[in-house]
């Protein structure tokens, strides 16, 4: 403390004595005690003498400082004004003040915030020189106020054109960095702004380059070139020029927007094209164009792919009301006229804001989830007395009434879109329908990544698992979001367990080897199986006791159907295809068509059997198979298998009695293309009765019929006993020579097993398989 006051007072000594002395002097006395370095003056933190400096993003030194600084900078390198000096890693323009001690560098309370200075603290100041031909080509600020609205008060709209021109015009010449905050007067009101990002450009000819670099490196503003304003909290901005930015200034632009939400890109900006891009225009523009706003969307499609989270983080990102956020069966009241007024409670608050503020008001949001609970078709239900009606009725006079609301954004959300009354679907209601589909490749990438982000910074996940996140995400073909989530929760399991001693649980788990590995995933595989994939284990069991390729003839077979698998896979023109395989009883064709549905790789395989809709009446057998229809329309490439056709129609040979109801919901169905463009479907049917199906209708409503038929030569006769039965060649062969009427190779292959049991040793002896194949009745 005693030698910084002597220094004081030399210093003040030095200058007294020096007053009429030559300024390079006074300078020269300035230098040998502030200046630590050549060229660099140290100098203590202070206050500003007056807050309206603050608004300039300068820092201000005495006049004697800041004239050395002059002197000891390039006129070149500061061409809008100066010096431009650095204040430890950070650069600013400098201006002299009477009021600001020689020892003494005054800086604002966002300037010292920024570089981490407090008032007592001692900092290098140095001539800063940056190349003139640099310059900014465009800046991305955050917006805010420096004095936050109270809670409830709807935010200023401003015009970021004046508010983009005013920054312009007033920090000309400076110098940024990202992460940068400064404040600003603009039209009255204190403005907070924050550097978020920065392209630079060099005006030698080399073009934009990207910002970053070193800390304490910015660029400057040479003349007005385009800025991008992006709003953050308490502005509601009225003119969108940083969304206009980013999406290239078209109509076809995308809106990056982060939202923690992997696989829903494309669906989120269609939603904010649609829904959102109207309302970030000032009411006048929007008069002007004679438009209103959306009121309303249906989001709809599989359960667990995103849709309740979508609408969530969508309420976050908008600059609105807190969401009010409702299950559908909450609007269900036990009173009658309730259910009416719970949906009348939900729009008050927005009633009561347009009424004080007009077209200042707010946006509030109401997501409704589950929504087919409610808002069924009307005249549907005759055993509710009309509760779904009035709700319907008194939705429809909220959003598109007499007094309707131009403040609300009403979110639907459903499984079951077919079952919403059309009335609400209509342009003016909830007009924008937004399918949220089962994720493709990306996407499921995405949520990977998303679900295993914090194993990753906590280093609880083997590196082998992110370098092979891809070939993860292609083996999670058609994994709805949820059961993504659901087979991470797996696979972390095994994890968990694995760290465990099951012997003895009161040790404490061994968590220095947490560590979550490949194998893990792959394991959790096998328990984790998606709603709309492959039903594998249910299809390998209709060929258990293997696959013989037993001629010419099967093989022919077998190549025309994989033909089909892959021309429906690969062909733009061939979005459906439906193949029947008939043939004679046990000739194999359900083993067949269960093969080729196995090995074609369609992430959506589906078995329509009659054994899964025992007991079901027609409408129950006609909503089974519309479902099963509906669910391939959400896969890109999907496979249908619907066995034994006439035991789903119920056919009976006496009489004949079949099910019309359920017959015509196969004819419709079988030549429906899938309603999406892009998706595909390949339908494989089984008969043993082809002649009734083709009475009926159904053989023409194939596109393609293949038959199978019973084995009627020894040699392929032979080659199935010794493939599949393990005889030996001379026995196969005796017993092909001495079956003469055809036989079905199901047939072939029971008797072979028979004749196992009744032989000494498990070998099939000729006289035993005989004697069996006469037991079966051949």
């Amino acid at each position: 403390m005693g030698r910084t006051l002597k220094t004081k007072r030399l210093l003040r000594r030095l200058v007294a004595a020096t007053a009429d002395r030559p300024r390079d002097r006074v300078l020269a006395s300035i230098q040998t005690i502030n200046m630590s370095k050549k060229g660099a003056v140290v100098l203590q933190v202070g206050n500003l003498p007056s807050n309206r400096l603050a608004l300039t993003n300068k820092v201000y030194l005495s006049p004697k400082v800041h004239g050395y600084l002059v002197e000891a900078t390039s006129p070149a390198s500061s061409p809008y004004g100066g010096p431009l000096v650095s204040v430890g890693p950070h650069v600013y323009i400098a201006e002299c003040h009477a009021s600001v001690p020689d020892d003494k560098i005054a800086l604002n309370g966002l300037q010292r915030r920024f570089a981490q200075l407090s008032l007592a603290n001692k900092v290098e100041i140095r001539p800063f020189s940056i190349p003139a031909r640099y310059a900014l080509a465009t800046l991305e600020i955050g917006v805010d106020t420096l004095k936050k609205s109270p809670g409830g008060t709807p935010p200023r709209e401003i015009d970021t054109d004046r508010l983009s021109s005013d920054f312009l015009l007033n920090y000309e010449g400076h110098v940024f960095e990202k992460g940068q905050t400064l404040a600003m007067d603009f039209e009255g009101t204190m403005m907070e702004m924050q550097v978020v990002d920065m392209k630079q450009m060099d005006l030698g000819g080399g073009g934009a380059a990207a910002g970053g670099g070193r800390s304490g490196e910015g660029w400057t503003i040479p003349r007005p070139h385009g800025n991008l304003l992006l709003p953050t909290a308490g502005i509601q901005i009225a003119i969108a020029r940083g969304i206009e930015g980013r999406g290239g200034g078209g109509g076809g632009g995308e809106y990056h927007i982060p939202l923690g939400i992997g696989g829903l890109d494309a669906e989120f900006n269609q939603i904010f094209r649609r829904a959102f891009a109207s309302r970030i225009w000032p009411a006048h523009v929007i008069k002007q164009l004679g438009i209103n706003h959306v009121r309303g969307m249906l989001l709809f499609g599989p359960p667990g792919c995103g849709k309740t989270l979508i609408a969530r983080q969508i309420g976050k990102v908008l600059n609105a009301r807190e969401p009010k956020i409702v299950n559908g069966p909450e609007i269900l009241n036990k009173f009658v006229g309730g259910s009416e007024e719970k949906v009348r409670e939900l729009f008050a608050d927005a009633e009561k804001e347009q009424l004080e503020m007009g077209d200042q008001s707010m946006l509030h949001i109401i997501i409704l989830d589950e929504m087919d609970a409610i808002c069924k078709s009307r005249g549907a239900n005759r055993s509710d007395a009309g509760v779904s009606d009035s709700v319907v009725n008194q939705l429809l006079s909220k959003i598109d009434g007499v007094d309707s609301l131009n403040n609300i954004l009403l979110i639907g959300m459903t499984n079951r879109k077919d079952m919403i009354d059309d009335a609400l679907l209509r342009p003016g209601r909830l007009e924008v329908h937004v399918e949220i589909g089962l994720p493709d490749h990306k996407g499921r990438l995405q949520i990977l990544g998303i679900h295993t982000k914090s194993m990753s910074e906590n280093k609880r996940i083997s590196p082998e698992v992110i370098d092979r996140l891809d070939e993860l995400s292609e083996k999670t073909k058609n994994f709805s979001g949820a059961e993504i989530e659901g087979l991470v929760k797996a696979a972390t399991s095994y994890a968990l367990t694995r760290c465990v001693d099951v012997k003895d649980l009161s040790k404490a788990p061994d968590d220095k080897n947490l560590i979550v590995r490949y194998d893990d995933f792959q394991r959790a595989l096998d328990d984790v199986s998606p709603k709309f994939g492959a039903k594998s284990s249910e299809l390998k069991a209709m060929y258990r006791n293997g696959f013989v390729p037993y001629g010419d003839s099967f093989d022919l077979l077998m190549g025309n159907m994989e033909r089909l698998v892959e021309q429906v896979r690969t062909s733009e023109k061939t979005p459906l295809m439906s193949v029947l395989l008939q043939g004679p009883p046990a000739s194999g064709k359900t083993a067949m068509a269960a093969k080729v549905a196995v090995e074609s790789g369609y992430p959506f395989v589906r078995m329509i059997s009659a054994d899964d809709m025992i007991g079901y009446s027609e409408m129950s057998k006609c909503q089974e198979i519309h479902r099963a229809f509906l669910d391939s329309y959400k896969s890109p490439l999907s496979l249908i298998f619907i066995d034994d056709i006439e035991r789903i129609i119920d056919y009976v040979a006496i009489g004949p009695r079949f099910s019309n109801v359920v017959l015509q919901t196969l004819l419709v169905l079988l030549k429906k293309v899938p309603p999406d463009y892009g998706r595909r479907l390949l339908i494989i049917g089984t008969t043993s009765c082809p002649l009734l199906l083709q009475d009926l209708g159904l053989v023409q409503a194939f596109g393609v019929n293949q038959s199978t038929s019973l084995l009627d030569d020894p040699m392929q006769i032979a080659e199935v006993l010794r493939v599949a039965a393990h005889l030996k060649e001379s026995d196969a062969e005796a017993i092909g020579n001495a079956i003469t009427k055809p036989i079905g190779i199901k047939t072939l292959l029971m008797v072979a097993e028979m004749a196992k049991q009744g032989s000494t040793g498990g070998a099939v002896n000729v006289s035993v398989f005989l004697d069996c194949l006469h037991t079966v009745g051949y």
